[in-house]
């Protein structure tokens, strides 16, 4: 079977360890378009699109930011799968008729979260996990319909509706990654100093266990193309959705 063809829609303001974290995660043919500098694909001819993080915020009227909504309502639309990442989690939920807003608060570091049901994304991750964070925005009501999978105190930290998913965390991160985004914050010293001494190789190999999540939305997708193969090959069965 030929890989599979991922659009990686790059909302990070080029930032380069999105692009190298990305790359390492994603075993399947990626066309990265950076969305911040008006990049789109000019077509919907993917087996699946990821949404990566980004430093803005889904709400504001940054003139990259409503284009890249439309095309993803177009292309969920057209039924092609989607995971979401922290930002993409948010514009995802956003574009499907949830609410997104500042939670007054800064979580970053690693966090520990919790399934709160079960889910084809989160096969082989623990019903309690550690993920690393960097959100001050949240999901903070879930589109119609869309199934809750995961959550801490802060937010929302997964949701499924239909053949899109979203985590609130970041499952890509490496610890190289991690640092840099914390020099970047405004934080206190003290808290600067407190979330850099948690970014140790045992928190990140903690961590590791998220990145199935990756796995895990490429194994889903490759079903639905096995599945919808099957069905367009028999004629005589009446095309279901899968």
């Amino acid at each position: 079977m030929s890989q599979l063809r991922i659009a990686v829609l790059n909302a990070s303001h080029q930032d380069e360890n999105t692009t190298r974290n990305f790359r390492r995660e994603l075993d399947a043919s990626l066309a990265e378009f950076d969305v911040t500098e008006g990049s789109l694909p000019k077509t919907f001819d993917f087996d699946g699109v990821v949404v990566t993080g980004s430093r803005s915020s889904v709400y504001w009227d940054d003139e990259w930011i409503q284009p890249t909504k439309e095309w993803v309502g177009e292309a969920i639309e057209r039924d092609i799968p989607f995971l979401g990442i922290c930002w993409g989690h948010q514009l995802l939920a956003d574009a499907l008729g949830g609410t997104v807003e500042s939670m007054g608060a800064y979580e970053v570091g690693y966090s520990e979260i919790e399934q709160t049901s079960d889910s084809r994304l989160f096969d082989g991750i623990s019903s309690e996990f550690t993920a690393f964070t960097s959100h001050a925005d949240e999901v903070s009501a879930l589109p119609a319909g869309a199934e809750p999978l995961a959550q801490n105190h802060y937010s929302n930290h997964g949701f499924r509706k239909d053949r899109v998913f979203g985590v609130q965390f970041h499952p890509e991160y490496d610890t190289r990654t991690a640092r840099d985004l914390v020099h970047k914050k405004e934080l206190s010293d003290e808290r600067r100093e407190s979330v850099l001494a948690e970014i140790t190789e045992e928190n990140y190999q903690r961590a590791c266990e998220a990145k199935l999540v990756f796995e895990n939305f490429l194994e889903y997708v490759a079903e639905l193309q096995s599945s919808e193969t099957a069905v367009d090959s028999s004629p005589d069965l009446e095309r279901t959705s899968s």
